[in-house]
C-alpha cells in the first residue's frame, strides 16, 4: 500500500517522455530500432491499463492510497536491468573496441522495446493515478456542493 505522492506521477509523466523522445531520435537511423521502441511503447501502455485494472485504490481520513500489482512493474524493471546486463557482458567479451558499445547498447532493438515497454507502463500508470486523484476531488467537490449549510 502506498500513499499517491503529489509529485512522483508528475516526475514521471514529464522525465520518461522526455528520455524517450531522445531515444526516438537517436534512433530515426536505425528503422528497426525506432519501431521496436515505440511498439514497446504501444505493449507498455497496455499493460499500464491492465496495471491499473489490478490496483486497489482507497481514499482516507489520512490520505489517498493505492495497493499496485508488484509483479507487473518489478518484472519490467528486472527485464531491463538483466537485458542492460547482458549486453554489457556480451559487448565486454567481444573483439568490438570500447568506444562502440554505448551506440550499439541504444540501437538494440531488444533493448529499446524493453524500455519502451516500461516507459509506457509508468507513464500509463503515472497518468491513471493523476486521473484518480482528480475524480477523487471532483466526487469531494460535488459531495461537499450538495451538503445543507448548517
Amino acid at each position: 500500500r502506498q500513499q499517491l505522492s503529489n509529485v512522483r506521477p508528475w516526475i514521471t509523466v514529464c522525465l520518461f517522455p522526455v528520455v524517450l523522445a531522445m531515444l526516438l531520435l537517436g534512433s530515426f537511423a536505425h528503422p528497426v530500432a525506432a519501431l521496436a521502441l515505440t511498439t514497446g511503447v504501444g505493449f507498455g501502455t497496455i499493460l499500464g491499463i491492465y496495471g491499473l485494472r489490478l490496483t486497489k485504490f482507497e481514499q482516507t481520513r489520512s490520505g489517498l492510497f493505492y495497493t499496485p500489482d508488484a509483479r507487473l512493474g518489478v518484472t519490467l524493471v528486472l527485464l531491463l536491468l538483466g537485458r542492460i546486463a547482458y549486453r554489457t557482458a556480451q559487448l565486454s567479451f567481444s573483439a568490438i573496441p570500447v568506444s562502440a558499445p554505448q551506440s550499439d547498447l541504444v540501437r538494440s532493438p531488444l533493448t529499446l522495446f524493453i524500455f519502451g515497454t516500461l516507459t509506457g507502463y509508468y507513464v500509463t500508470y503515472a497518468i491513471g493515478l493523476l486521473r484518480w486523484r482528480w475524480s477523487v476531488r471532483l466526487n469531494n467537490l460535488s459531495a461537499a456542493s450538495e451538503r445543507p449549510n448548517a
